[in-house]
Formats: structure tokens, sequence, C-alpha cells
């Protein structure tokens, strides 16, 4: 992805800069983030980061479904998977990001813990929509083989967080991003469940904006502190 590479340097150029220039950063940023990265995370670490640089002002929208930068006037968005808009600067932020299969002690200990792909279908699994459809098939990949199944629940939805909720409370199994669960798996909330050497495709975490803020030095600041933060997590 050249455009990654080249958006990559631009940046690296302007943060170069902003540490030689003592000017406090100031103006205002408009963000977009999916429901559980941004609730449980980003906000937490936009707030600090405010802290810090106290004549920021922040515009967050937090939603799992399509946002229109252009149309909706947003600077920049934390979006999973694969960038689609050619209109748009992606620039990644965490490329080895994969999904994991968990689910509550509580859930496990009742129903037992799945040990191959198919066996999914003996689990109630918790579906997450986005826009107009749910993912109900889940592709678990080994050796460069795919295995997808087809999976069902009595619970879905396209938010996020709430089937992250319905996880720890012990309703069912739910794929989630690592960086949305690494916090609950930490400390016990939620159990990860290995599938022997089966593994879900990569999922990665870019941060995607216009063109024109590439050379703006806040926009700049928070992509750093936004990458440090999700190192951070994942150490």
């Amino acid at each position: 992805m050249q455009h990654c590479k080249d958006a990559l340097g631009i940046l690296d150029n302007a943060y170069a800069e902003l540490q030689n220039n003592d000017a406090e950063l100031t103006g205002t940023i408009r963000m977009s983030a999916p429901s559980d990265l941004g609730r449980n995370c980003v906000l937490r670490w936009l707030d600090d980061f405010m802290q810090t640089h106290p004549t920021v002002d922040l515009h967050l929208h937090v939603s799992d479904g399509h946002v229109d930068l252009y149309g909706q006037q947003i600077d920049l968005a934390l979006r999973y998977g694969s960038p689609k808009d050619s209109s748009l600067i992606a620039l990644p932020i965490v490329l080895d990001n994969r999904p994991m299969l968990c689910a509550s002690p509580a859930y496990l200990e009742k129903f037992g813990e799945p040990k191959t792909p198919q066996s999914l279908a003996e689990h109630n699994c918790l579906c997450l929509g986005h826009n107009d459809k749910y993912f109900s098939q889940w592709t678990f990949e080994r050796s460069g083989k795919q295995a997808s199944v087809a999976v069902s629940g009595n619970r879905r939805s396209k938010d996020g967080d709430v089937v992250r909720r319905w996880a720890i409370m012990g309703h069912g199994l739910a794929l989630k991003s690592r960086l949305d669960i690494i916090s609950d798996i930490k400390e016990g909330r939620l159990i990860e469940i290995k599938l022997g050497d089966w593994q879900v495709a990569p999922y990665p975490l870019y941060l995607i904006c216009p063109e024109r803020r590439l050379i703006d030095p806040l926009f700049n600041a928070v992509k750093e502190y936004l990458i440090d933060c999700v190192q951070n997590v994942l150490a």
C-alpha cells in the first residue's frame, strides 16, 4: 500500500517538526472510533491527551456504523479492516491484530469449551452486525486452509460493546478484536478459547483521514499518541 508509506513519511517529517516546536498544541480534533474500542480505550486515552494539551477541543463520534468523513466533517477515524475508500489516507496503527474467540468462565463451566471450528455450531454465538448485515459466518485459517462455520445464537447486536458485555455476562461465545477485550482477558472476565492451531485472519486497525490533515501538527500528535497507547495495551 504505497499511499500508506507515502503518508507515513509525511507524518514522520511533521512529527519531527513538532518535536522542535515549543508552541502549545491547539485546535479542534473531530474523531470517530468503533463502539467497543471507543468507549473502553479511546475515551480514556483522549482524556489523558487533553490533560496534557488543555487547549485542544475534542469531538468524539462512537459508532460501529459507516462514518462519512467528508459528510460528517470527521478529521480522523479509527477503523478495523482494510480500507476501501481510495480517496482517504489509511495509516496502519496495528496490522497483526487478530480477533479472539472468547467467553466468560461461567459460560465455559456450564457449556464446555469448543475444540474445533465445527463445534461452534453447538454453542450460543453472539453475532455482531455492521451496516445492513450480521456476521454469522465465522472463518478460521490453518496452514493455508480455511474453515468457515455458520454460527447462531439468541442475541445479536450492531454495537460491539453490547456483544462484549453479553459475553462477560455469560450469554455465549464472542469473536472480538484483541484490542477490545485484552483487559477483560487479563482480569479474568473473559477467557480466550483456542481451537487448536486454527486462527482468525488478521483484522488490522487503521487511522483514516483526508489527505489535507497530514500536515496538521495536532493530527500528527494524536496519531503518534494513539500508536503508543495501542502498543502499550498489546505489550
